[in-house]
Parts: structure tokens; C-alpha cells; sequence
């Protein structure tokens, strides 16, 4: 390469670098690709960050129970999860210690802590005898049982049925107070949640916590 060529390169280079319309072009793209960058993690990162529902998800729920009248049942969500509320009549509670010898664990004395706090290992599995809290999950397979209240013979229920809940994958069936029969694919009785009474018609689901 000759001396004037060399010069004429580097003149080049120099102008080039000095040219403002090409440092203002390098500029435009160099912020654009910037800018590009930015749009594409902004969600990617945003993805990381529990939404709204997520966060409510575990967070206990308040329920008006005031207006549920006796023989119903409400469900509420919890935890992504059904819980049952029912309102047990007096004839449902009294019913309750008749079957007990056709139960798999009539006092849920063998369910891990979380299956059924101490204040729900009763014959009523609740905190008062009239209202039965539980989640509305069979506990084989995770599926959700049907409500079967009425006593007495019907599809795929026996002749001496005293009410409760059928689940219809496996034929397990529960009482009243959540508790599973014998001989049925279920292993343990209905999960109760931990709650509380805020007053005689508010419970909080999700703590039992003392004040």
C-alpha cells in the first residue's frame, strides 16, 4: 500500500468519525437496540412477580356463615382449594356417633396433624357441632365429592346410607362429619382447615391463630 493511500484511509476513517449525520445514525441504532432489549425483559422479568391472585391465594378468607341455613352447604375458595361449609340440623349431628363402627377412623386419631387440627378430632370434627368445615377433596385421588344428604338407599350408596358425600371416580364415601367408611379407597377422612370464629356468624379459614 502506498504512503497516499494510507493517508487517504485514515483521512476516511477521520471524516467518518467526525461526520455528525453518521454519529447521530450510530446513536439512533446503538438506543433502538437499547430500547429492543428492554421490551423483552421488562416481561420476562415482570413474569417473576406474584400476581395479584397469586398472592390472595394463600391468604386466610373471612365468611359470613350468618345465612346458611340449616340442612345447606356453601363452598369457598381457599389456597386454590373447595371448603365446605355446611349447617349441620340437629338430626344430622345426632345421626353422627350411630355409624361410627363403619368408619375407617371415627375420631381422626390417626390422620397427620394436618388432616385434622386437635380442635376437630371429635365425633362432630369441628368446632361446634352444628358447623362442619372441610375441604372438598377426596383424599385417594383428588377428586371432589358429590353431596348425597339424603339418607337411606340409592345409586351406589347401601340400604342403611345416613347421609354424606359420595365420590363419584372410585365410589369412597363419607358421613356427615367428613369421615371416611371402611373398605373404600380413600385413606383418611376429609381435610379440615385450620380456622377460627371472629364472631358466632364470621370464620376466618386459613388461621387459627389465637388473638
Amino acid at each position: 500500500m502506498s504512503d497516499a493511500a494510507a493517508v487517504d484511509d485514515g483521512l476516511s476513517f477521520t471524516k467518518d468519525a467526525a461526520d455528525p449525520s453518521r454519529r447521530t445514525w450510530i446513536a439512533v441504532t446503538g438506543c433502538a437496540a437499547a430500547a429492543g432489549g428492554v421490551a423483552v425483559a421488562v416481561p420476562f422479568v415482570s413474569s417473576f412477580a406474584p400476581s395479584e391472585a397469586a398472592k390472595a391465594a394463600g391468604a386466610p378468607v373471612e365468611v359470613d356463615i350468618g345465612s346458611i341455613k340449616a340442612g345447606e352447604k356453601i363452598t369457598v375458595a381457599w389456597r386454590g382449594k373447595p371448603v365446605w361449609i355446611m349447617h349441620r340440623t340437629p338430626d344430622q349431628i345426632a345421626e353422627l356417633p350411630k355409624h361410627d363402627a363403619e368408619l375407617a377412623d371415627p375420631h381422626s386419631e390417626r390422620n397427620r396433624p394436618d388432616q385434622t387440627p386437635p380442635y376437630a378430632q371429635n365425633e362432630h370434627r369441628s368446632i361446634k357441632p352444628e358447623y362442619l368445615v372441610v375441604v372438598g377433596i377426596c383424599t385417594h385421588l383428588g377428586c371432589s365429592p358429590g353431596d348425597r344428604f339424603a339418607p337411606g338407599a340409592q345409586p351406589s350408596l347401601p340400604a342403611d346410607w345416613p347421609g354424606g358425600f359420595l365420590c363419584p371416580c372410585h365410589g369412597s364415601t363419607f358421613d356427615l362429619a367428613g369421615r371416611v367408611f371402611k373398605n373404600k379407597p380413600a385413606p383418611d377422612n376429609l381435610q379440615v382447615p385450620p380456622y377460627k370464629y371472629l364472631s358466632d356468624s364470621r370464620l376466618l379459614i386459613g388461621d387459627d391463630s389465637k388473638a
